[in-house]
Parts: C-alpha cells; structure tokens; sequence
C-alpha cells in the first residue's frame, strides 16, 4: 500500500523526561532548578508505606525545600480528595507541587494546581484550556508502569457527589519534569503491576490507530508497543527484573506522550462502562475489550496495516507474512499477556450481567474517547463488542 502523506500537526513538548534506576535522590536538585522553596508532595499511603514518600522528602529537604504532605489519595480520585489536598496546599502557601505514585495521585495534583493557580471548582476546567492562568511548577514521579499521567495534561477527577468522570486538559497542567526512576515500581503488589501494565500496553495500541494520530505520535505509539508487549511477561514473572520495569515504565511514558497528542478509541470507551457499572478495575476492563477493538478497526484497511507494522516493529511477525498473519500475531501475545496478567476472559468472569448490554453500549456510545476511534462506532457496534465477550476467549 502506498504510504500516505504525513498528517499536519503543532507539537510543543511541554515535560523534560528524566529516565534512569536510581534518579530520586536528584528530585531535590530539580525542584530547586524550578525554584522551588516550599513543595507539596502529594501521595497514597501505599507508598508512604513502600518508603518511597520518605526518600523523597529527604532529597527536597537535603536541597533546603520546606515540605507540605498531603498523603491521603484515594483510588479514582474525586472532587474530595483535590479540596483536601488544595486545603493542605493553601496552608503550607507552596510554590511547587510534586506528584508521587500512580495516575491518581498525579490527577490529585494535577486538580489542586488547578484550583490553587486559578480558583473556582473542577467543574469549571472540565474539557479543554480552561484555565487562564499560569500554574504551579509540578513534577511528577511515577511508581507505577500504566497510565503515563506523568506526559500528559489532563487531570481525571470525578464528582463527589454524581460520580461524573471530568477530563480536565490544559497545557499549563502538564508536569514540567517527569522524573522515571523504574526502582519505585518494583514495590508494586503483582496485582498492580498487571492491570496498570495492560492499561500502557493499551495506551500504545490505541494511540497508534486514532484519527488524531500524527509522524511523532506514532513513533511513540510504536516505541511503547515494541517495550511493553515484551517486558510485561518478564515483569509478571519475576518482579524484581529491573531491566523490564525500566522498558515498562518507560514505555508507559512514551505511550502517554503518545496520548497527549493523538487521545484514545473504542476499547476505553467500552471499559468505562464496565467500570462504572461493575467496578470493573481500569486495565482489567479496558484489557478484557481489547482484542476485539483490535479486529474491529482491522476491518479499515490503513488500520489494518498499522497494526501489522507494529507486529513487525516488535518482533511478533516477520515481513514475509500478510497483514492478516501478523496481526493475528499480535492479537494471540496480547492474548497471552492478558491471560499471564490475570484480566477476566468473559463478561461473567468480570462481574458483568450480559442482560446489561444495551446498557453499556448506549453509555460506550456517549463517551468522548469513542470519537477519536479510528472507525466510527455506533451503540450497536458496541453492542457487538460486548457480546464478543460474552463467552470466555480463547488461550494462547
């Protein structure tokens, strides 16, 4: 197939990317780089817990940082937990704020520089450059290899009180330094580890087939792919292999890089529903539509070659096969990677009631992510989709 002509696009990289084992004792120099003086860091327990939290205050406070702790946030957070964490931040009058864990406490941080720069409520920046004006420096530290939050400018807060999710883009909220050290990931329960990896790995597939996608945004989504659908395995059995949980953590950047510029498709659109509905963990529902989106969008023909080139690209397929072969090469180790991670095989398995279908396609159908879906996809699409899960999947 010929190759078509690049897509037009205006890229401005917002965050410098700090990779390396062993690079959290340089969080203290690089906040004092952003002039920072008095920092908020913002955590979960479970990391206090890891010893993470502590080994980040020394280095802020060995290079003269005064420190607020706001150290409480929750899974998914939600309005509560941003006016928490903005009181803690008030008090302490910090200039610099540092998000310390998972995707949730990188939201939490991202929600109360939002409000702490610019005043109002969440409500007010929901959806796209909100916010008028400057925000607080922010550097951002995963210890998880999943949602990439850390090279992206969204903060994903939910109502309180409705339980609306409120996507929340602005420039100004992206981290300047993402600061990857994979040595904060290997604390990670198993459990962790599995679902925020396949959640990256979906990141990368998505990414790559999007209508928004654009030349720089697909080499990201294929670097990331070619990372993640290798190191995964390795990581899942033997958690204490610090060269996969660099290539994973890693590869979970590049494919957030990936998402800020080209956004995601079908198969989140599908898994949100699942988690609402049922308490579907993120990665595990995203995971669980996955291989389906897959097949779905390979009907387009320029999908379907992008799929095979990232089969090829990561090794999975030679180029003496067809596109159909190779694809049907990626789809059988995604397969297996969702099989080794543990993700449910069936909507049942899931804690799905089938009965809900149409339900659940007709809320897939008015999620946002769906209209970046390479293939438009209508709720009976959707309905499609979530009766192909019905019955247990295949093992490969």
């Amino acid at each position: 197939m010929p190759a078509s002509a690049p897509s037009p696009f205006d890229i401005t990289p917002r965050t410098r990317i700090l990779f390396g084992p062993g690079t959290l004792p340089r969080l203290g120099s690089l906040a004092r780089e952003l002039g920072g003086t008095r920092a908020l860091l913002v955590t979960d327990r479970g990391i206090v817990a890891a010893g993470h939290c502590d080994r980040a205050i020394a280095s802020l406070r060995d290079a003269g940082l005064e420190i607020a702790l706001f150290d409480s946030v929750r899974e998914n957070p939600t309005t509560l937990d941003v006016d928490r964490c903005l009181s803690v931040a008030r008090e302490a009058r910090v200039d610099l704020i540092v998000g310390l864990g998972g995707g949730s406490s990188m939201d939490t941080a991202k929600g109360a520089n939002f409000l702490l720069s610019n005043g109002g409520a969440m409500r007010d920046y929901w959806g796209v450059g909100k916010a008028s004006q400057p925000m607080l420096p922010l550097i951002a530290i995963p210890t998880t290899a999943g949602t990439g939050s850390e090279c992206q400018s969204a903060a994903l807060i939910a109502d309180e009180v409705t339980h609306q999710k409120m996507a929340c883009l602005d420039p100004k909220a992206a981290a300047r330094i993402a600061l990857l050290d994979p040595e904060l990931t290997v604390s990670q329960p198993r459990r962790v580890t599995a679902v925020t990896g396949i959640d990256a790995l979906a990141h990368s597939l998505e990414t790559a087939v999007t209508r928004p996608r654009n030349p720089l945004s697909s080499l990201y989504s294929a670097e990331a792919f070619r990372l993640t659908i290798h190191a995964l395995p390795c990581v899942l059995t033997d958690p204490t292999d610090l060269d996969a949980r660099s290539r994973m953590l890693l590869g979970a950047a590049f494919a957030g890089t990936a998402i800020e510029m080209s956004m995601l498709g079908a198969a989140h659109a599908a898994a949100n529903p699942l988690t609402a509905h049922f308490n579907l963990v993120h990665g595990a529902a995203v995971g669980l539509m996955l291989p389906g989106v897959i097949r779905f969008n390979a009907a387009d023909p320029v999908c379907r070659e992008i799929y095979a080139q990232l089969a090829r690209h990561a090794g999975l397929a030679g180029s003496h096969l067809s596109s159909s072969a190779a694809i049907d090469a990626l789809v059988d180790t995604l397969v297996h990677a969702l099989n080794l991670a543990g993700i449910p095989t069936d909507l049942a398995t899931a804690g799905g009631d089938p009965d809900r279908i149409p339900d659940l396609a007709e809320s897939a159908a008015r999620q946002w992510t769906g209209g970046f879906n390479p293939r438009p996809v209508t709720a009976v699409d959707f309905e499609n989709l979530y009766r192909g899960v019905i019955l247990p999947r295949r093992t490969s």
